[in-house]
């Protein structure tokens, strides 16, 4: 989607349909039906916090094997980036193309019409009120 990145949906104010793609919601938890390698172990430290963010996001749950490749792909590019002498303007700017297509930030996803709900779990009743209990013993003792 070209231009500026998009409000959330909860900011907008429409008076008409919008035009082009419905807006996707995630939960914002990974589906895990994937297997994702580890990390290579001669990555750059900043590489293998890369891979690691990329598999721990909510967008993860979006992510089909070809795209977990894809991210091994870009870190290892990244990694070889940084270990380099000279960093290349040209390699950055591809890790960062790449990146984008894999909605790794939140404006990327907005541009793909991608919103990540990180709204808390309830807490169950009980929890709660043994919670209280436990304020309440120790204010008092």
């Amino acid at each position: 989607m070209p231009g500026p990145v998009p409000k959330r949906s909860e900011e907008r104010r429409r008076r008409n349909k919008p035009a082009g793609a419905q807006l996707t919601k995630g939960t914002g938890t990974s589906a895990g039906d994937f297997a994702w390698p580890d990390p290579d172990a001669d990555w750059h430290p900043l590489a293998v916090d890369l891979y690691l963010g990329l598999k721990n996001s909510g967008m993860a749950q979006f992510y089909e094997s070809s795209d977990i490749a894809v991210a091994r792909y870009v870190c290892e590019a990244t990694s070889r980036n940084l270990k380099d002498t000279r960093m290349s303007g040209q390699m950055f700017a591809s890790i960062i193309s790449a990146l984008t297509n894999l909605g790794a930030t939140e404006g990327d996803r907005r541009r793909l019409r991608i919103e990540l709900d990180r709204t808390e779990p309830e807490t169950p009743p009980s929890v709660t009120l043994m919670e209280e209990y436990r304020r309440a013993a120790g204010a008092d003792g």
